[in-house]
């Protein structure tokens, strides 16, 4: 699975708004909309974000893992 149907699944199975992880993000809905139809790659930074918050590892919001484990604790 590519990153942005990653993302997209994610936000929809925590019933969030595009503009409600937009926000989390500090962007536009658009960029966010953006990012979801992969018009536009996401930067690292807000992949990080992402992870932390849905505390998935960024290795299955990416895509390199279907194996949905916890972020990493520090």
């Amino acid at each position: 699975m590519k990153y942005n149907e990653r993302i997209r699944e994610i936000r929809e199975d925590h019933f969030l708004t595009q503009q409600k992880v937009a926000d989390l993000l500090h962007i536009g809905q658009r960029t966010y909309a953006h990012y979801e139809s992969g018009k536009t790659r996401i930067p690292i930074d807000n992949i990080m974000i992402l992870a932390k918050f849905y505390n998935v590892s960024m290795d299955y919001i990416t895509g390199a893992s279907n194996v949905k484990s916890e972020y990493p604790k520090q």
